[in-house]
Order: structure tokens, then C-alpha cells, then sequence
């Protein structure tokens, strides 16, 4: 294939990510840089002295003043109000949508394209659950693009506080802490600001955080795992992909226990059946999808370039302070498998006569003790990526569709050596400004 024919299939000018190359600067530019300077040199000082609520506070509102920033870099129209109002997106099929039974009942038929009432792209390769929202915004007066936008970027930046919740809940409030700066700046608001993936990111997000709160003893315990299996539910009826998320809750589960898991379960069974009964079959929709994604640029995108090019692309959504944590995510799993193995000195009191059971129960609390949350919610997000982009499900734009995954994959920044956040904080932002000012994303 000649170079100028792969570049056309390849579908992404400035590949990989999807969008085109036009340095630019915006109103934006001028916020986005002094945020970037406060938290590089106040950061990593607030995280460890700031009282903890005060804290979470403070992170969620400089990751909406940094994602507001970045998206004004590209202005007021086509960085916020505009995005989410294209011909390809789902404020398009709001007005359409009269009876909300019948949009249920009929949404399988309009998935495939090449039909008269086809739906838009994007509303068509997600579950009716994106499309109800937008709906649901304007029925109670807050249509149109700009209150999409704002509802998308308070979601998805909220994802900043969940997982430092999450870290903190699964016993590590020390790591909680030290990811809370890197959070706040993620390359990733690029995209939280504005696509409805921020949306999906910050439901996904505090459906994992409540899961590891409810593995937590006291009296929230419940409530809180049947919210979070209300969320992880009715992540399913916003994107297919977030099916994936159960390998970073079922990290939380290996972490602390089963406690959580039949609440959560009956969460998850209450909004299946309500969309079911409502007249949506959600495999019906996941294969009809499946066959809508081949009806566009999919079929030619080419794998072999995207299966490496995602990869990429979550690079530039994570930033490279996350790559260079890698080893220590690694280093983690393997020193909690190591702590936990026969011959460690907790195996080594274990009577010959210990049933199997017992010693299973042994290796796993001992396991349990030494592994780093940190490393292990880092390491499921990235299971789940990999299992995503093997899938061929997903060729290009993952800079935005794994939105939901990166946010947890940021959490390895935590196991940065405290002397290097600082740096780290820098690299990352630095590279943050010049794909905003560099690039002009389509999302």
C-alpha cells in the first residue's frame, strides 16, 4: 500500500490522534497556563497538608477550571457550545424524541445506517442510556449544547476525585494523596472537555469508587454497593465498552472481599431489567452495533496500524508521567505476589496438615496486605484497555473512547517517587499545552 493510500484509510490527520494539525492559541491559553504553574508548584505540598474533603474539593474544581481552559484554547463555540450539536452527535436527535417508551421500545431498529431513520454515529454506536440524558437535560430546561457541555465536563472531571476516594477506601490514603495533582491536571481534560465519553468516564468512575467505600466496614456498606451497582448498570445503557469495567471492580473485590458483590449485583439487576422492560435488549443492540461499526470507516481503518496507534493515542491521554510509573505498577504486582508465595515468612507457619482451603484463604489475605491499590487498580485499567484494543471494537479516537480506563491507568502516578512529582508534574503538563495548541481535536 502506498504511503499517500495508508495515510487516507489511517481516517486521522494528525494520527493518532483524531483530529488535524493547526497550531492555534485562544482565551483559554493564557487560564490554562497559569492552573498548570499553580498545581506544578503548590501541588504536590497541598496534596500532602490539605485537610482530605478540602482537598477532594480543591482537585475537582482546578480539573474543571483545567479541562474549562483547555476547551477555550479553541474557543467558546467550537472548543464548548458546538461540540456536542454536529450532525454526528446526540444533541441532533434530542428534538426527534417525543415519547421516551417509544424511543426504547423502537431504538434497535434505527441502529444500522443506510436507512431512512438511521441514527446519528454516535447515538447509534451507544445504548439508548446517552441518548435518554440529553433528552432527559432538555425535558427539564437545560437543552442545548452549552448545558450538554457543562454537564459532561462536571461529570467527567468528577472521575479527578473518585479514584483518590477509591485509593483511600482500599487502604492506601497516602497514594490517594499523591495521584490528587496528576488527576487534577490530566492530559485527558483535552477530551473531558467536551465529549459525552466524560460523561461515561465520570459514571464508571465513582461506580468502581463506591465499590471499594462499600468494602469498607460500617453502616454505608450496603447503600453504597447498590449505588454502585446502579452506576456500573446504567454504565452499561451508556457505552457497550464499559462492560469492561469489571476487571477494575473485580481488582477492588480481589483487594478486600466478596462482601460487596450481592448488593452491587442486585444494583446492576435493577437498571437491566428496567431498560429490558422498557423495550431494550442490550445484546440485541451490542451486535446490531457491531455490524454498524463495519458500515463506516471501520471496515478500512487498518489494524495493524490502529492495534499500536491506540496505544499511542491513550499515551497522549495519560501523559507520560503515567508510562514512566509503569515499572513501578509492575514492581508492585510482582512484590505483593512475592510476599504472598510459599516461601515467604507467613507460608512458612503454615502446618503441613492446613487444608487447602485454609491455605488458599492464607495466601489471599496475606496477598491482599501487601499488594498497592495503587498498582493494582493501575494494572486492571490497563488489562481492560488491552483487552479493548485487541477487540478491534475500537480503531482510533481512543483518546476519547477510553476515557473511562485512562482515569484509573493515572492512578500509577501515585508510585512516582515523591522528589520527582514536581518534574513529572511539568513533563505532563507541558505536553498537555502543545496537543491543545498544536492540534485541533474533533472532540
Amino acid at each position: 500500500m502506498h504511503g499517500e493510500q495508508w495515510r487516507e484509510r489511517v481516517y486521522a490527520a494528525a494520527a493518532p490522534i483524531f483530529g488535524q494539525w493547526l497550531p492555534h492559541v485562544g482565551w483559554g491559553t493564557g487560564p490554562a497556563i497559569a492552573v498548570a504553574v499553580l498545581v506544578v508548584v503548590l501541588g504536590p505540598t497541598a496534596a500532602r497538608q490539605l485537610p482530605w474533603r478540602r482537598l477532594l474539593a480543591l482537585t475537582w474544581v482546578t480539573a474543571v477550571v483545567w479541562a474549562f481552559s483547555l476547551a477555550l484554547v479553541d474557543g467558546w463555540q467550537r472548543g464548548f457550545v458546538g461540540r456536542l450539536t454536529s450532525g454526528h452527535e446526540y444533541l441532533h436527535e434530542v428534538g426527534g424524541v417525543g415519547d421516551i417508551g417509544a424511543m426504547l421500545r423502537g431504538f434497535a431498529g434505527r441502529i444500522l445506517d443506510f436507512q431512512p431513520d438511521s441514527w446519528t454515529t454516535h447515538v447509534s454506536g451507544h445504548p439508548p442510556g446517552a441518548l435518554l440524558v440529553f433528552v432527559l437535560l432538555d425535558r427539564v430546561g437545560l437543552g442545548g449544547g452549552a448545558w450538554a457541555a457543562v454537564v459532561c465536563v462536571l461529570a467527567g472531571c468528577s472521575a479527578a476525585v473518585a479514584v483518590p476516594v477509591a485509593l483511600n477506601a482500599l487502604g492506601a490514603p497516602e497514594r490517594a494523596r499523591a495521584a490528587t495533582p496528576f488527576l487534577a491536571l490530566a492530559p485527558a481534560a483535552i477530551w473531558l472537555a467536551v465529549s459525552a465519553d466524560a460523561l461515561f468516564a465520570g459514571v464508571a468512575a465513582w461506580a468502581v469508587a463506591l465499590l471499594a467505600v462499600a468494602t469498607r466496614p460500617g453502616a454505608g456498606r450496603t447503600p453504597a454497593a447498590v449505588g454502585s451497582g446502579l452506576l456500573f448498570g446504567f454504565g452499561l445503557y451508556l457505552n457497550y465498552g464499559l462492560v469492561l469495567m469489571v476487571i477494575p471492580a473485580a481488582a477492588v473485590v480481589a483487594a478486600r472481599g466478596l462482601r460487596p458483590v450481592l448488593p452491587a449485583l442486585l444494583g446492576v439487576a435493577v437498571v437491566v431489567v428496567a431498560f429490558t422492560a422498557g423495550g431494550f435488549w442490550w445484546l440485541e443492540g451490542y451486535h446490531l452495533v457491531v455490524q454498524r461499526y463495519y458500515q463506516g470507516i471501520a471496515s478500512e481503518r487498518p489494524y495493524s496500524y490502529w492495534v499500536w496507534g491506540n496505544l499511542a493515542a491513550t499515551v497522549c491521554a495519560v501523559g507520560l508521567a503515567t508510562a514512566a510509573a509503569g515499572p513501578r505498577v509492575a514492581r508492585g504486582l510482582a512484590l505483593g505476589a512475592a510476599l504472598t508465595g510459599p516461601n515467604s515468612a507467613g507460608r512458612q507457619s503454615l502446618s503441613l496438615s492446613t487444608s487447602w482451603s485454609s491455605k488458599t484463604a492464607g495466601y489471599l489475605a496475606d496477598w491482599r496486605s501487601a499488594v498497592d491499590p495503587a498498582a493494582l487498580l493501575a494494572a486492571a485499567a490497563l488489562l481492560a484497555i488491552l483487552a479493548a484494543d485487541l477487540s478491534g471494537l475500537s480503531k482510533a479516537e481512543t483518546e476519547r473512547i477510553w476515557l473511562p480506563f485512562d482515569m484509573w491507568l493515572l492512578a500509577a502516578t501515585a508510585l512516582l517517587p515523591p522528589r520527582s512529582m514536581r518534574c513529572w508534574l511539568a513533563v505532563q503538563t507541558v505536553a498537555t499545552l502543545l496537543l491543545a495548541h498544536l492540534l485541533l481535536t474533533n472532540w
